[in-house]
């Protein structure tokens, strides 16, 4: 018996949505692919697992941000990137980090730094008080049990995350803290802000009961796609990570975002992933098919 075949492909989005039209124009490609996942115990906690997507770590995904290849997910704004949000904070060390960062760089890379920051950091040294960084707002993020919770996050100015740099500023378009940790040999894992240091990757962490009542911590680290971003994600104008035109690195991701994956795993539990991913390598380098991401497969032809 014949069936009769749909016409339909499934976008991973709404046809009508940003996202679900630049998949269909095929500007980006469709988020859901098989992907291959490694799975291991921290060499220094048995009841703590880390679940990697291979697939996204093993892709030769680069930001592209400042170049042709990056439109920024607001159209209105190309010279902001995705810095239109707003980063939230993602615990009081987040927190602390941001302020030393504040306190450490020059005015000259902070277009739109607050002009009471230089009073505010004086204040601080003299006498801790309750008083809010300058740079930082409260907003709401939702909680584990989905209800709103009271949340800091880095304000916009001019529809855009305080530290964005625009066109035409002497150090240039981008982030400030970015452009300054550079320049000054900091580490971005430090100086920024965990939520955009991580991205492309994206670190998810939440408890489970294995089937014998043990409860333990997984740990899963993956590609920060649109939904990463929660529901907005479909509404971006653009976005990167499955856009074959930002998959040019020369090395998988893997080795080139090696700092900020041992940031998010530790020194020894990035060892068991280099070397699992190395072994992979090798083996695909002898003829054995792997899984590409898509978006790194359609570079290469």
């Amino acid at each position: 018996m014949n069936r009769p075949k749909s016409s339909e492909v499934y976008l991973g989005f709404p046809a009508s949505s940003p996202a679900g039209k630049s998949i269909a124009a095929g500007t980006e490609l469709a988020p859901d692919f098989p992907r291959e996942w490694f799975e291991f115990t921290d060499v220094d906690d048995p009841y703590h697992v880390f679940s990697i997507d291979l697939t996204w770590v093993e892709s030769f995904y680069s930001c592209q941000f400042g170049t042709a290849a990056c439109p920024g997910i607001d159209s209105n704004q190309p010279d902001v990137g995705c810095c239109v949000h707003g980063a939230y904070m993602a615990d009081e060390q987040d927190r602390d980090q941001l302020y030393d960062a504040v306190a450490q760089m020059p005015a000259k890379y902070w277009q739109h730094r607050p002009a009471d920051t230089d009073a505010y950091l004086e204040r601080q040294e003299r006498a801790a008080d309750d008083e809010l960084e300058p740079w930082l707002v409260w907003d709401e993020l939702d909680g584990d049990d989905s209800e709103p919770e009271p949340a800091l996050k880095t304000p916009l100015v001019g529809g855009a995350c305080i530290f964005a740099n625009r066109a035409g500023w002497a150090t240039g378009a981008g982030c400030a803290l970015h452009q300054w940790a550079i320049d000054a040999d900091q580490e971005l894992t430090v100086v920024k802000p965990e939520v955009c240091w991580q991205l492309p990757l994206r670190r998810y962490e939440d408890f489970e009961d294995r089937p014998d009542g043990q409860e333990i911590l997984r740990t899963t680290i993956g590609e920060y796609d649109r939904r990463g971003w929660g529901d907005g994600g479909e509404d971006f104008d653009w976005y990167c990570s499955s856009n074959p035109s930002c998959h040019t690195s020369a090395e998988p991701m893997w080795r080139s975002q090696r700092t900020e994956l041992i940031a998010l795993m530790g020194a020894e539990n990035y060892q068991v992933l280099a070397e699992h991913c190395a072994a992979r390598d090798q083996a695909a380098r002898a003829g054995v098919p792997l899984l590409q991401h898509p978006a790194s497969a359609a570079r290469k032809q």
